[in-house]
């Protein structure tokens, strides 16, 4: 069974707190079952873990070394700031997606940047939680291509 390590980033635990006209009034307890049951439908099994730190979300990327066969990130602000993540991400090596809620290149000016797109091979967004599926279907797609190669 394809495993894939869903790292979601800064301020994302105040969904449904922050900024509801962007996005939107459900929390992420509710993201993180949507997630779940989109990947139980895709025959992916997944772990969903969030911080505000820019260093716990590098060293979930460092351990899904060997123990992941991709990841799903949306690491929030760190997108645009992190390079960091982006080295950690090049270090693990493993298939990448990025996803956002909104649509970052709609937005400020300074959100139009993300380093993690120098990485990911591709990039979700705008879709809402919807996103995270379409970003599951791509790597699962992407991972067996890969396993299919071997």
């Amino acid at each position: 069974m394809i495993k894939i390590l869903v790292i979601n980033g800064v301020n994302m635990n105040m969904l449904g707190i922050r900024e509801t006209d962007l996005y939107g009034l459900k929390t992420y307890r509710d993201l993180v079952k949507f997630i779940r049951n989109g990947a139980k439908e895709r025959k992916i099994r997944v772990r969903c873990v969030c911080s505000d730190e820019e260093g716990k979300i590098v060293g979930f990327i460092h351990k899904a070394y060997k123990k992941y066969d991709g990841i799903l990130i949306n690491a929030g602000a760190y997108t645009h700031t992190s390079l960091a993540i982006l080295d950690a991400l090049k270090a693990v090596s493993l298939p990448t997606v990025e996803v956002h809620i909104t649509d970052p290149d709609t937005r400020e000016s300074y959100r139009r940047f993300s380093y993690i797109s120098e990485y990911a091979f591709a990039c979700v967004k705008g879709h809402g939680y919807t996103g995270y599926s379409e970003g599951l279907d791509l790597l699962k797609s992407k991972i067996n291509e890969k396993k299919g190669a071997e």
